[in-house]
């Protein structure tokens, strides 16, 4: 799991490996379910939890996705 600071909102994003693919999400809760049901798709780590940032970031700004 990391820990981002996304326009001073800090954002929980976890990641896991699945398939030939990874997958991440902003953890909400203790539970660490997807918020809004959203897991982004990516080649590496990096970039799924790169997409889950560029999420947050935007759910922080107010922008509807």
């Amino acid at each position: 799991m990391t820990t981002i600071s996304a326009s001073e909102t800090s954002v929980r994003i976890r990641s896991e490996a699945r398939g030939p693919h990874w997958i991440a999400w902003l953890a909400g809760d203790d539970d660490g379910t997807p918020v809004n049901a959203v897991v982004l798709v990516g080649e590496t780590r990096q970039e799924a939890e790169a997409r889950a940032l560029e999420y947050a970031r935007q759910m922080a700004s107010g922008a509807r996705t």
